[in-house]
């Protein structure tokens, strides 16, 4: 199976990046760590308007079409320029709700942010968050427990990201998807710019549970490949930079042969997500296992580039202010999220569906 995006699959991923270059990404995601969700729900709004949710839904529908490898491009942007929000999530149900409820139509313009409950932190969302806070219980059954009377033996209870400010809120359960409530204080997040919320299920919703979970791990996928290219530009630029006993330390085999790895395993993701994105599409051609070998690919490279990137930068690694630190954190938080990388590989082998 060969793919190539055209002419105008590059082009509008090429809008994508300079819309995003010039609206200042990394303050509206400072903000929303902050608190302050208005740069942000701007910023969606201007991806909105280019047609993004839209690429996610039937003509028929209201929306542009069913176009995952475009959707998967748009979203390495959104990556690489560290937007924050439930942008996966948004998209993914605006693919996978029915067009029958009241829904899908809100989401296409950006006026609403939706979440739901992520099938990966159903067990313990401990990797996911990154860290729970001191005020926070650390154990899953105490988190249940400050979630609120029987949240921790009600069936279907999970996390969402961001639910406590999405204006829409969905669980996925067994049965397929509900309406949810968020319950409970936002847990912290190695990711100060994201939050799970633990969220109990309500009522039935008509639509594919299949075409949500397929699409937001295709998505958080091409985020994690676009944060990983953003970090390995990054840190080629500081190693020209930086200097060490009067060189530059991009200069030096050691710190080259990093980069050198860091690029091979983005290069070698990327395929592999335009590969997932064909069988969420539904080609002939495509392999179910697919998926989840571009989630898998795309986490350890982008985990590769985010070490190497601490390795380059040195102390600076490490400084809230400095930029390279949103990505850092996205990547750690990301690559748990829409399947992690024990049970992506042991869909490749088994060829069974991700869990959830």
């Amino acid at each position: 199976m060969r793919f190539v995006p055209d002419r105008e699959h590059r082009g509008y991923a090429a809008t994508v990046r300079r819309l995003l270059a010039d609206a200042g990404p990394h303050k509206a995601a400072r903000a929303w760590a902050a608190g302050d969700q208005r740069p942000g729900r701007a910023l969606w709004r201007s991806l909105a308007d280019t047609g993004l949710p839209a690429l996610a839904v039937p003509e028929e529908h209201g929306g542009l079409g069913w176009y995952p490898p475009e959707l998967a491009s748009a979203f390495v942007e959104t990556g690489r320029a560290g937007v924050p929000g439930p942008l996966v999530e948004t998209v993914a149900l605006a693919a996978g709700l029915h067009p029958s409820t009241p829904w899908p139509a809100r989401l296409l313009t950006g006026e609403h942010l939706a979440t739901v409950t992520d099938p990966a932190t159903a067990t313990d969302p401990a990797t996911a968050t990154g860290r729970a806070s001191a005020a926070e219980p650390t154990s899953v059954t105490g988190r249940a427990a400050a979630a609120g009377p029987g949240a921790e033996t009600r069936p279907g209870v999970g996390y969402a990201v961001d639910a406590h400010i999405a204006d829409l809120t969905f669980a996925l359960v067994a049965g397929g998807l509900t309406t949810a409530a968020a319950v409970g204080t936002p847990l912290r997040s190695v990711d100060p710019g994201r939050h799970l919320v633990r969220c109990v299920p309500g009522e039935a919703v008509s639509a594919d549970p299949r075409r949500i979970r397929a699409l937001a791990t295709l998505l958080t996928a091409a985020q994690l490949l676009g944060a990983g290219e953003a970090l390995l530009e990054g840190s080629v630029a500081y190693a020209g930079q930086r200097r060490q006993f009067g060189r530059p330390v991009g200069s030096f085999q050691a710190v080259k042969h990093q980069l050198a790895d860091v690029a091979v395993a983005l290069e070698f993701a990327r395929p592999l997500l335009y590969g997932g994105a064909l069988a969420v599409r539904g080609d002939a051609a495509a392999d179910p296992r697919d998926l989840p070998a571009a989630k898998a690919a795309c986490s350890r490279a982008a985990h590769l580039a985010a070490r190497t990137a601490l390795q380059v930068h040195g102390a600076l690694g490490y400084t809230d202010e400095y930029d390279l630190t949103l990505l850092l954190r996205k990547v750690r938080a990301l690559q748990t999220a829409w399947g992690t990388l024990a049970a992506c590989r042991a869909a490749v082998l088994t060829g069974e569906p991700l869990p959830g």
